[in-house]
């Protein structure tokens, strides 16, 4: 009897159900138990939401909005591109981490220092939408969605000089269409869908597409802003995360993707929790630092 059946409320697509346990084992180079991977997001806030019909209906992190022009809230998320990322920036280099950064076009298109600092650094550039206030949305028309990804990703290659094959939309957003429209673009990765710790294949019409699971309870945004988690907490629940995975990825290879967002880890009291505890995690042996590229490649042709 086959137990690995789709069970009602998989109500998409793009997968079948399959539980840790029924997997065959996944190693990943060098046998080691698990691979980290840092995703930063590099995005633009705009100040006039009033004719953006995809705007979130509530911007994420926002608190006691102002009336229009909101400085005090707007400004703060470009201290991101202007301070925090730089602070981000000087603990990854510390700890040899080659980051995936989440750009969305706005950033390529108006601040090449910032992709050049990247590139410096031999990061991966992975397609993040517009901008921070246009998410992606079944309100769309498909062409309209069609051209907003296809856009996104030309403006970074523009920007680089290398198509992206990553993407992560903003605050998570997507469509009903959404990955089988990014396959069709040459994307083969994902970080939308938080449901796993191993990558994972999607099933789309043309092309490739991989789920590269993001830890979403993880995510500094959802720790610090949304459930306003005491900063101190914060490298002691990412240690935490990390025992249970390390020791859990000698069975079968665990995946432990991190999101980062400047504005907010990148402050001055906020940095040294997420230096603490990268130093715990990269202080143990045989652990995978690894762009969003490297693990997908690998798993694609080591695990399927």
């Amino acid at each position: 009897m086959n137990r690995e059946i789709r069970q009602p409320g998989m109500d998409n697509e793009y997968y079948e159900f399959s539980s840790m346990e029924s997997r065959k084992r996944l190693t990943w180079p060098g046998g080691s138990p698990l691979a980290l991977c840092v995703i930063v997001n590099l995005e633009h806030y705009e100040w006039d939401l009033s004719n953006i019909d995809n705007r979130p209906q509530s911007m994420p992190g926002f608190r006691a909005p102002l009336p229009y022009p909101d400085i005090r809230n707007f400004s703060q998320r470009e201290y991101g591109n202007r301070v925090g990322v730089f602070r981000v920036m000087d603990i990854l280099d510390k700890y040899n981490i080659k980051a995936t950064v989440a750009m969305d076009s706005t950033v390529a298109e108006n601040y090449p220092f910032l992709a050049e600092q990247c590139q410096k650094r031999d990061w991966e550039f992975i397609g993040h939408g517009q901008t921070a206030t246009r998410l992606i949305t079944s309100a769309m028309t498909e062409e309209e969605e069609r051209s907003y990804i296809s856009n996104s990703i030309n403006a970074l290659e523009r920007a680089t000089s290398r198509r992206p094959i990553g993407w992560m939309s903003p605050s998570y957003s997507e469509s009903r269409r959404t990955p089988k429209l990014l396959a069709a673009e040459g994307i083969r990765y994902v970080c939308d869908w938080p449901n796993d710790e191993q990558p994972y294949r999607m099933k789309v019409p043309t092309g490739e597409m991989h789920s590269l699971p993001i830890l979403l309870d993880l995510d500094d945004f959802h720790m610090l802003w949304t459930r306003t988690l005491p900063i101190m907490d914060y490298s002691r629940l990412l240690m935490d995360s990390f025992d249970r995975l390390y020791a859990d990825g000698h069975s079968s290879g665990r995946l432990m993707t991190l999101n980062l967002h400047p504005w907010l880890i990148g402050q001055p009291y906020r940095s040294k929790y997420l230096d603490k505890a990268l130093s715990y995690i990269t202080g143990h042996k045989n652990i995978w630092k690894a762009t969003g590229s490297q693990i997908v490649d690998w798993y694609a042709q080591n695990s399927e």
